[in-house]
């Protein structure tokens, strides 16, 4: 039977706006499963960006359930919630956040410093996973002498480098042109492939396409979760394990 990674049960998210009290979430239940390829998709103003602020655990519901890893979230306080997100959750920006004066092996070892590991065993880890997403020969060079491809397999070899058990990409190909945008989808479903829990959040059809399961929100609410028939399911590549 497959491992529930993310499990949210009638989760609501409400803003008081001045006078006006705006229900950007307004009832969800999703469960994720483990090395599932998911793409929560919905215009502007549905809440996808509201849910993937919960599931990234960097907000948290005003009612309902949200267990990850088995581990009730829902109720964590700040420091909790950092603990958990940095431990389960690679997050991918389409801004790339890259420290601009830091080389791309200084950015990848970011993650390892708050989780404690020692220099040598930082190098190390972030050189392979550098290696991993086919940038070994750029490690030295800083953001600003990168393609913007580049910097986001920088970006992605961050996410990577704790181990998480969930990669989360938010709009991950927004600031790419169409055949980088292929070429960064390709990298995702070759880390689906290793093993890991990949979500993408997009409003493109383009890119959603990438993804086995599409998960659309309208108004606060799930409209539609189907599989995609249209995508081929790869053999895992245990040379990439990255969980």
């Amino acid at each position: 039977m497959q491992k529930k990674v993310i499990s949210i049960k009638d989760i609501a998210k409400h803003y008081q706006v001045g006078t006006q009290l705006v229900k950007a979430i307004r009832t969800i239940s999703i469960d994720i499963y483990k090395n599932e390829y998911v793409a929560l998709m919905g215009p502007s103003g549905s809440g996808k960006s509201t849910l993937m602020n919960i599931l990234g655990c960097l907000d948290t519901p005003t009612r309902g359930e949200y267990f990850l890893a088995g581990q009730d979230v829902s109720k964590m306080v700040d420091n909790e919630l950092a603990e958990i997100r940095n431990r389960e959750i690679g997050f991918v920006f389409q801004t790339f956040n890259l420290l601009p004066r830091s080389t791309a092996l200084e950015n990848v070892m970011l993650p390892l410093i708050y989780a404690g590991y020692s220099k040598k065993e930082r190098i190390e880890r972030a050189s392979n996973t550098l290696g991993d997403v086919h940038l070994s020969d750029r490690m030295s060079h800083r953001p600003n002498e990168l393609s913007g491809g580049q910097r986001q397999r920088v970006a992605v070899a961050r996410a990577l480098v704790n181990k998480p058990s969930i990669i989360l990409a938010d709009e991950p190909t927004g600031n790419l042109d169409s055949k980088t945008s292929i070429e960064i989808m390709g990298l995702f479903e070759e880390i689906h492939a290793a093993g890991n829990t990949v979500i993408v959040v997009t409003h493109e059809e383009d890119i959603a396409k990438h993804c086995h399961r599409i998960i659309r929100l309208i108004d606060g609410e799930v409209s539609s979760d189907t599989l995609n028939e249209n995508v081929k399911h790869v053999s895992k590549k245990p040379e990439m394990q990255t969980s």
